[in-house]
């Protein structure tokens, strides 16, 4: 079973398998092989291997460029690409012959005749050129072989803004390359570059001499190239060197290791060996880079670095503006993390486990089964984490929380005090044995005696609160005048009318610890009634209390009162006895909508999600139409959706008549529906309502246009696994949010049209 995650094919090819043998590191950018790879240019794109083990390939490309479609048809199955201006070379998987590429003729193979049917182990596109090594990428690690190029020109005309074509020349012959050898190779502007077996680089073309060096001493394992640039990762230091114009590169770092390297327009980007994370030098702002994802393979475009991230194989794009570009939106995709290669993984490398994929039909990621992907190790965990395993054959290290952390192994990697010998560790626990006993004894001492011998001399004057160890005060004898109930308000419906002195004692008194928010309002305290009753007790502040007169809180508690619903927090009971008042609702154990997508608490599933997204509506359109009198809300957002032992939505802080007025009523109505709509965004996106870290802090003025663009999908919450094999809902949700937040509020649907297009949603079939 393939492992596609987004089959919608509005902004979106099919994403490409690149399996190389003979790199074991990943090595990409203009010009460089790996399975993932980007073309330069205005008609630039991406393109990155599917984990589906077929060895098909999707490609996205900016939002300003035409919708593309599903390219699968055209392509034979491939094994590695690389890409140049505006277009894309590969290798078959099954023939090792190249095969080049652009979006404007997808079908067309690119490759001159002389070349078609030759064996290639690697390839190269630069600018207007690409240069491949001959040899079949099968043949293993050791496989070297010599040097064919060609040169691509574009061709333009009123029909097709421009062709490429491809013709061979002698632009790219050199004496030295007709006898050398090959093992790696890469291209930019006028140029190439390859590593040869005798040791070093050498570089030739019509545009070489700008490098300002032919050749370069030392044994590379990894190459990239820019424009004008080139960068190489030491196979002995494994730190970066760069050569050429050094406007492209900047100062590259110093003692920092690499294992995976792009280049860009004037950066380059490296994957760090120790944790993973990417390090980019040259003209790029760093903080867009991001800072908690590892990853395993990177590919860069003009200002777009696009990667695979290796704790889920997702696709993830970020530009030197900020986290998120508009311009590259790339497929809720699981992408092949490297190539595939026929030999067993060296030191230093894991052969990647396809179970993490809980694809139970998927046993590997190569077409072949006795290939295997070979990943560089971890050799350190971020800040906060410690190595509870190490890297082994077919498992990268695992890193754990430091929290974790339970014997002296990991003490000095957590920056934790040693900890005691047993012995002493046994003497100390006992002294803090002994010592908590006697204590608590002495305590309980003096307390009773506080408490049972002299209780008048600490009377209070409220009787609720006298406790001796922990047992209730006497209550009044049976034939004592009993306490009025309170008359303040009228009795509504089934709703109880409670004692203050219950309410007291169900909260402990209203403690801090009881606290389950505050706001405006007042006060929410979590309380368990004398009937055994888990409920949510709203206490109002003075403030409340003093806007606020009988008649209106009389009034608000009779539509509370009236208001009941599968879908809403229902009111229990009040109080409002000795100028209190107090509101008693169900409680809602799992907590608000918001501390699930944004805070500490469990993250929530996609098909729950959806669930949600109808439950919510519902719980409105019931407040909007059957609710008597209506009630708007005026304030729906994620914190006023709350989940009970069910995990079922419910509305919650709602209170609100519809006006009398049938225009004013609609209004508001409408602008309930605008706020749901951002309610949308954030079940699809993950993202905050507001967030002042983002380059568009609102999620509105983010989400919308690039929905309106048809690259929804790139709003999807990528941290959510299992990843959905059928995005189509997601889609269709991220439609209705954009419904819901049209300018204009005529446009907008109502909750009934809402709710009905989500159980339709929901009804048409699950997305995992």
């Amino acid at each position: 079973m393939a492992t596609q995650i987004c089959a919608s094919g509005s902004s979106i090819l099919l994403l490409l398998i690149v399996l190389s043998p003979l790199l074991f590191s990943n090595v990409f950018g203009y010009g460089s092989l790996g399975p993932i790879a980007a073309a330069f240019g205005d008609n630039g794109f991406f393109c990155a291997v599917d984990a589906g083990g077929k060895q098909e390939i999707i490609c996205w490309g900016k939002s300003n460029q035409s919708s593309t479609s599903t390219l699968t048809e055209f392509f034979p199955p491939m094994a590695a690409l690389s890409g140049g201006e505006g277009f894309l070379c590969g290798i078959t998987a099954n023939t090792s012959q190249a095969f080049c590429w652009d979006l404007l003729n997808p079908g067309m193979d690119l490759v001159p005749t002389a070349f078609k049917y030759n064996s290639y182990s690697q390839i190269a596109a630069g600018k207007t050129h690409a240069c491949a090594i001959r040899g079949s990428y099968f043949s293993g690690s050791d496989n070297f072989g010599s040097v064919d190029c060609w040169h691509f020109h574009r061709i333009f005309n009123k029909n097709v803004s421009s062709s490429v074509v491809s013709s061979t020349n002698t632009l790219f012959r050199d004496p030295y390359t007709d006898k050398a050898v090959f093992k790696i190779i890469v291209s930019g502007d006028g140029f190439s570059c390859g590593v040869v077996k005798d040791g070093g680089v050498f570089c030739w073309g019509p545009k070489s001499s700008n490098l300002g060096v032919s050749t370069m001493s030392g044994d590379f394992r990894i190459l990239a190239s820019g424009r004008s640039a080139v960068c190489g990762i030491s196979n002995v230091s494994s730190e970066a060197e760069c050569w050429g114009d050094s406007n492209e590169f900047g100062d590259p770092p110093i003692g920092t290791r690499f294992v995976g390297l792009a280049a860009g327009a004037n950066h380059f980007c490296g994957i760090r060996e120790d944790d993973h994370g990417v390090e980019c030098w040259g003209n790029i702002d760093a903080s867009s880079v991001p800072k908690n994802s590892g990853f395993m393979a990177i590919s860069s475009s003009d200002f777009t670095t696009c990667g695979v991230r290796e704790v889920d194989l997702v696709l993830n794009c970020w530009g030197i503006h900020g986290l998120s570009p508009p311009d590259y939106s790339p497929p809720l995709q699981l992408c092949s993390p490297g190539v595939c290669s026929p030999s067993s993984c060296p030191d230093g490398k894991f052969a990647f486990n396809a179970s993490i994929l809980n694809e139970p039909e998927l046993t590997s990621l190569c077409a072949q089964k006795d290939l295997s992907i070979c990943l560089p190790c971890r050799t350190s965990c971020s800040p906060g984490y410690f190595p509870s395993t190490i890297c082994g054959a077919n498992a990268d290290t695992t890193c754990t929380a430091c929290s974790l952390c339970q014997n002296s192994s990991c003490l000095d990697i957590c920056g934790l005090s040693p900890l005691p010998e047993t012995k002493n560790q046994e003497q100390q626990e006992l002294k803090r044995f002994i010592l908590i006993i006697g204590s608590s004894v002495s305590g309980a001492l003096l307390i009773l005696i506080a408490c049972c011998f002299i209780p008048r001399v600490v009377q209070t004057k409220d009787e609720e609160r006298g406790f001796c160890l922990k047992k209730p005060v006497v209550k009044a004898e049976p034939d004592a005048i009993p306490v009025p109930t309170p008359t303040t308000v009228a009795s509504f419906g089934e709703t109880q009318v409670f004692r203050l002195s219950e309410l007291k004692d169900a909260t402990h008194g209203f403690k801090e610890f009881n606290e389950l928010g505050r706001g405006s309002f007042g006060f929410v305290y979590k309380a368990v009634l004398p009937d055994g009753r888990l409920v949510a007790i709203k206490r109002a502040n003075a403030a409340t209390i003093i806007h606020t007169n009988n008649r209106d809180f009389e009034a608000e508690l009779e539509i509370l009162s009236n208001a009941r619903h599968v879908n809403i927090v229902n009111l229990l009971g009040y109080c409002a006895e000795m100028g209190e008042r107090l509101l008693v609702y169900e409680y809602m154990p799992n907590g608000a909508l918001h501390d699930h997508l944004h805070g500490e608490l469990s993250p929530l599933g996609w098909d729950l999600r959806l669930k949600i997204a109808l439950q919510a509506a519902r719980g409105l359109e019931y407040l909007h139409n059957e609710a008597n009198p209506p009630i708007i809300h005026q304030d729906v957002k994620t914190e006023k959706i709350l989940l009970d032992s069910e995990w079922c939505a419910r509305i919650a802080d709602f209170g609100i008549v519809g006006s009398a007025n049938d225009r004013d009523a609609t209004r508001d109505k409408e602008n309930d529906v605008y706020s749901f709509g951002t309610v949308l965004l954030e079940i699809l996106s993950g993202r905050k309502a507001y967030d002042r870290n983002s380059t568009l802090p609102g999620i509105v003025e983010w989400a919308v246009p690039l929905i309106r663009k048809g690259k929804a999908n790139a709003i999807i919450d990528r941290n959510i696994l299992p990843l959905p094999k059928n995005v189509e809902p997601l889609l269709k949700l991220a439609e209705l949010a954009e419904l819901s937040l049209r300018e204009n509020p005529s446009e907008r649907p109502t909750m009934t049209n809402l709710a009905s297009l989500l159980d339709q949603i929901v009804k048409t079939g699950l997305i995992l």
